[in-house]
């Protein structure tokens, strides 16, 4: 899992601006909502333009912030179970945002209708994946297994866009054909992981 390497090498970072936030009496859920707006505005109204470098810039920065309001909960000592909620919901608010941008631009300038079902299977199995975890854990379960999970689908796309943005526009075509792939081996992987730790439970 990406996360468990990049994120001690973001925090050397994130952990000094979530210090100085803090002082300026900035709450961890405001960052959580203000880092969402900015990946829905960054994908929906840019990626439908082909504006995909600028798109991928705003979205990639307000997608930080995500590091940054669990380490500003922390550093105050008083994590919630609202503030858990709202993460994970804005998680799911920033992603539909992403796959959507890139939908509507395949149904309109980018004319595509394959990829624009490809954009919108990813969408739909992002979900899938979220959820499959989130009801597994409701269950008693764990679910933590996959290949391709939040960080790595936001990478992939992203780094899809930022190519594209940059004038290799197959790229994005070979980003969103990857991630849907292997979206749907973690959607099996998930499947086969709860299976297996309901078949254990008398």
């Amino acid at each position: 899992m990406l996360n468990l390497h990049v994120r001690p090498t973001l925090a050397r970072v994130v952990d000094p601006v979530a210090a100085g936030l803090l002082r300026t009496g900035v709450t961890p859920d405001a960052v959580t909502v203000a880092g969402t707006v900015g990946v829905v505005l960054g994908a929906l109204v840019f990626f439908p333009r082909g504006m995909f470098f600028t798109g991928t810039a705003i979205v990639f920065f307000c997608v930080l912030t995500d590091l940054l309001d669990g380490t500003m909960a922390r550093r105050l000592g008083r994590t919630s179970r609202f503030g858990a909620w709202l993460d994970s919901t804005c998680d799911r608010v920033a992603d539909a945002a992403v796959f959507s941008g890139l939908v509507l631009w395949f149904t309109g300038d980018g004319e595509n209708r394959l990829l624009s079902g490809v954009a919108l299977f990813c969408l739909v199995s992002g979900s899938i994946i979220s959820y499959a975890k989130a009801r597994a854990e409701g269950l008693g379960m764990t679910c933590d297994v996959g290949l391709a999970e939040r960080a790595e689908r936001l990478i992939v796309v992203l780094l899809g866009t930022l190519l594209a943005g940059l004038g290799l526009e197959v790229a994005l075509d070979v980003a969103l054909w990857l991630l849907a792939a292997a979206s749907a081996v973690t959607v099996v992987q998930r499947l086969v992981e709860v299976r297996r730790q309901a078949a254990l439970t008398p």
